[in-house]
């Protein structure tokens, strides 16, 4: 059963809640307004960094930084919102100075929200999507338009100067490590030449072409091993021949010349046989020595060739860390500094009273009917003749037995209207 169906109705009920309803829009309103100067204004101030193309095209000369540009200006974001960058930010310019009891996690966190860092991506080349940035963007939204520009004028400085420093240490770290590469194989061959000069020595493989050089030795001492035959045949020969021939004392002085030449013969034959067997000892090992001198040789090409890829690695190293140096690769350039804001961003103070005042208007009608709804009371003739069927023969009007309450003036009035001019009686 509802209590309001007319307008009649409506208007008894707003006459029954008047008290109420401006009690409520009152206090609305009085809330409204001081939640609005309460309020404090802030103001933003952006400042946009353009990532620049290399000055040198990557074909002619190419950096040693890989990797997205979105990707790397990601990296500088975290390092920038760290809590000692965060603080240092802070303690510069003052920040929350009117907050003294404010802890640090909670400035840290005040700023960190107050800060935006957007990045534009740049148009694609075809249907692939390379992770580059075109244009970065550093809002901050601060109490006073000097803070609001001061702040966002910082961390474009610093995002700048982070990815010079991060790019030059990138490209620092790939030179040192290609240096030390190249140090490494060059200390590994220095290495495996002295290990091959010292196998050669053991095995007397000084000089190349040793194994042919032993054989050629051995064939010449063979040749020499002949001539020494030979030549002991003839003189054994003419040692019988004088024994023969010359008388006893003549034969026997011969005896001891020949003798004498047999024993030089048979020194000179030793000596040869010895070198002989020394040779083919040798020449018998060759075999494995030599093995072993292509493994050494193989071993020793390998790290020429890696030398020389490390060697042309490192200049391409060297020349991506100039790049960087000399800033010629991709640099962060700022093409619109921040400026000085000129209106708040934050909500009108005055647009927000009245809303309160809206929405206090709108509650105190709202909750009068409420309360209409939680007690549906009959209160005339044509509402009992709408909800019961039945039209009320004798309609009683509510009468008032209090005093009516005069008002201050008719008060007053009465007051001076009761003295009669002399002061008696007529």
């Amino acid at each position: 059963m509802g209590p309001i169906f007319s307008l009649d109705e409506l208007m008894d009920m707003f006459r029954r809640r008047a008290w109420m309803i401006v009690a409520i829009i009152a206090l609305g309103c009085v809330a409204s307004v001081m939640l609005a100067l309460s309020q404090t204004h802030e103001y933003e101030s952006a400042e946009v960094i353009q990532i620049a193309q290399p000055v040198i095209a990557d074909d002619l000369a190419r950096t040693t930084v890989e990797g997205s540009s979105a990707r790397r200006l990601q990296l500088i974001q975290q390092r920038l919102m760290t809590r000692g960058t965060v603080l240092e930010i802070i303690d510069k310019f003052g920040l929350y100075q009117n907050l003294p009891d404010l802890k640090d996690s909670a400035r840290i966190d005040r700023l960190r929200r107050s800060v935006r860092i957007e990045g534009i991506a740049a148009a694609r080349e075809g249907f692939s999507d390379d992770g580059t940035i075109s244009v970065l963007t550093i809002t901050a939204r601060m109490e006073t338009p000097e803070l609001a520009q001061a702040v966002a004028h910082e961390f474009g400085q610093r995002t700048i100067e982070l990815s010079k420093q991060n790019r030059i240490e990138q490209a620092s770290k790939t030179l040192a490590f290609f240096d030390a590469q190249e140090q490494a194989i060059a200390d590994e061959i220095t290495a495996l030449d002295n290990e091959i000069t010292e196998y050669r020595n053991t095995h007397d493989l000084s000089l190349p072409g040793s194994l042919e050089f032993r054989r050629e030795e051995v064939s010449t001492i063979n040749d020499g091993l002949l001539d020494i035959a030979r030549d002991r045949i003839e003189v054994e020969r003419a040692m019988e021949l004088a024994e023969k021939s010359q008388r006893p004392a003549t034969a026997e002085r011969l005896r001891g010349d020949y003798l004498e030449q047999l024993a030089t013969l048979e020194a000179q034959r030793q000596l040869l046989m010895d070198r002989k067997q020394e040779l083919e000892a040798l020449i018998e090992t060759s075999p494995e020595v030599q093995r072993q001198i292509g493994v050494y040789e193989r071993q020793l090409e390998q790290l020429r060739d890696e030398l020389s890829n490390i060697a042309a690695r490192r200049t391409d190293a060297e020349l991506g860390f100039r790049l960087e140096d000399q800033r010629q690769a991709e640099r962060l350039t700022v093409i619109e500094e921040a400026a000085l804001p000129d209106y708040p961003v934050t909500e009108s103070r005055t647009r927000k009273a009245i809303l309160g005042g809206a929405a206090s208007v709108f509650f105190a009608f709202a909750f009068a009917y409420l309360l209409e709804m939680r007690n549906p009371v009959m209160r005339s003739a044509a509402q009992m003749e709408r909800e019961l069927g039945l039209a009320p023969v004798v309609t009683v009007p509510y009468l008032d037995t209090r005093e009516p309450r005069r008002s201050i003036w008719a008060r007053i009035t009465s007051l001076f209207s009761s003295k009669r001019p002399g002061g008696g009686a007529a």
